[in-house]
């Protein structure tokens, strides 16, 4: 994610049994047979620090397939979610992650089961347990609403919508575990209006038309985390071109406005070659900008298909330079973010940590904008930006009700001054071998902090932990090795 800065600046689910049924039956299973009344349905996570409630214990999702029908962009989609997963324990129940819809059935392998919904979780009972390391089938039949004020999930475009989903919102559009350490294959099924284009991660795998709509199919070849899924729906052309090594690029554009993005969107083989050479080759089976007629504020590496704002390419204001760098940060997340993904939230730095500093090297390598004053600026705020929100690797907790407020500067400029004085400690060579190794090794996987900082001893021939452990974790900001005069403002009182 990047943010847009203004120009010249940087339902209720439906019970099984009534209500007062079901507590009859409680009550008469007490009294007559001595059993304890059932627990209450609770939401429930796998313990991330910054959003204790997303996730689930208790199964690892391998496959989506959603299937979602498009009427309007202020109306709800009808929707089925499916989800393969295999149980790491026996489940009597478990819990989803989803809000925004209204459930009208689940099924666990074929057979109805019971769902209770509980937060902004899904309680599910099925009617048999599942038992520990098998794998199960999940149906949920539901509705997937576009409508009403929240961060995230699904955007009203001016013709449809798009996804933007990071970083605790996916499940405000499809039921499942909601976290980027369960990252899973999907299946996208569209239906919409004839006149409209559908787009989804991956590639496409077919299309039918029957009377005045079209169903749309696209399928992901390597594993996904959930705050990476984009489905497009809108009057968008989609150009196509060849990228390197025969890569196949698409783009989704407003059909009125092609002829005036293609100047921008041509830039993009060029930008993936630039990248391939620092980091090696491209980790999907294809890349493309999508470029959407909406106001988010932010630009989202979403899986193989970047999500940008219109008005980052039409509106006055913005140099050629910054544009282009902002092009190269949401690309340069398809290997740091969206291959290799965070374990949990905290490791966030590793994601826009490095999608800052390709950006900041193309700026300095293509459009002459010098890294190393981009560093010292970011050292001499530094201390600032760890008050304001916490050292890169232990962010504040967002503040409530505003999920991506976890997106502060210290996660950008803040973090890439951790790469820098790093590269500053074991020098340009192995500071470059340590990027292609990461990507390599822990590529359509998830990775940590302290995998990280593992690495970089292993490719360093020395043991880096003392030394990144406080610019990874401290309040105040280390000195920088190679630059003794570099100096940090004291930050404001709070």
């Amino acid at each position: 994610m990047s943010h847009s800065p203004a120009p010249g600046e940087r339902s209720p689910q439906r019970r099984r049994f009534p209500r007062r049924r079901a507590a009859l039956l409680a009550a008469a299973a007490v009294l007559v047979l001595g059993a304890a009344a059932p627990p209450t349905p609770e939401a429930r996570g796998i313990g991330d620090r910054l959003f204790p409630h997303l996730g689930n214990p208790g199964y690892d999702i391998a496959a989506y397939d959603i299937s979602l029908v498009y009427h309007a962009n202020n109306q709800p989609l009808d929707a089925v979610t499916r989800f393969v997963a295999r149980s790491t324990a026996q489940l009597d129940a478990f819990n989803m992650d989803f809000t925004h819809g209204a459930i009208a059935s689940v099924e666990v392998n074929g057979a109805p089961a019971q769902f209770t919904p509980a937060g902004e979780d899904v309680v599910v009972t099925p009617t048999d347990p599942v038992s520990s390391g098998s794998s199960f089938t999940v149906t949920v039949h539901h509705t997937s609403d576009p409508r009403g004020e929240g961060e995230g999930g699904w955007v009203p475009t001016s013709d449809g919508l798009v996804m933007a989903n990071q970083a605790d919102a996916a499940h405000r559009v499809f039921p499942g575990n909601d976290h980027p350490s369960d990252k899973a294959l999907f299946t996208f099924r569209v239906t919409a209006p004839k006149e409209l284009t559908v787009v989804a991660n991956g590639l496409p795998a077919g299309q039918t038309t029957e009377g005045a709509n079209t169903t749309w199919t696209y399928r992901t070849l390597h594993p996904m985390a959930t705050e990476l899924a984009q489905v497009a729906i809108g009057r968008s052309t989609v150009p196509q071109r060849g990228g390197p090594r025969g890569l196949k690029l698409r783009d989704v554009v407003p059909a009125a406005d092609q002829k005036a993005l293609e100047s921008w969107t041509a830039r993009t083989p060029d930008q993936i070659a630039w990248m391939e050479k620092r980091v090696g080759n491209y980790p999907f089976e294809t890349y493309g900008v999508l470029i959407a007629d909406a106001s988010t504020g932010f630009e989202l590496e979403t899986q193989t298909l970047s999500l940008f704002e219109r008005d980052v390419f039409t509106k006055a204001g913005f140099p050629e330079w910054y544009v282009e760098s902002i092009m190269v940060h949401e690309l340069a997340h398809q290997w740091f973010g969206d291959s290799v993904s965070p374990r949990v939230w905290s490791d966030l730095w590793l994601n826009e940590g490095h999608a800052t500093w390709y950006e900041s090297l193309y700026a300095e390598e293509r459009k002459g904008r010098k890294l190393v004053d981009r560093m010292r600026v970011a050292y001499q705020l530094s201390d600032q930006m760890r008050a304001d929100g916490g050292p890169p690797a232990a962010i504040k907790a967002p503040v409530p009700g505003k999920k991506i407020s976890i997106f502060r500067p210290v996660c950008y400029d803040g973090s890439a001054l951790v790469l820098y004085a790093l590269r500053q400690r074991i020098g340009t060579a192995a500071f470059d071998r340590l990027e292609r190794e990461w990507v390599r090794r822990y590529h359509d996987s998830t990775a940590t902090t302290a995998d990280f900082v593992a690495l970089a001893s292993e490719v360093s021939g020395q043991d880096q932990a003392r030394f990144l452990q406080p610019w990874l974790y401290g309040r105040t900001t280390p000195p920088m090795p190679g630059h003794p005069d570099w100096k940090t403002t004291p930050p404001k009182p709070a």
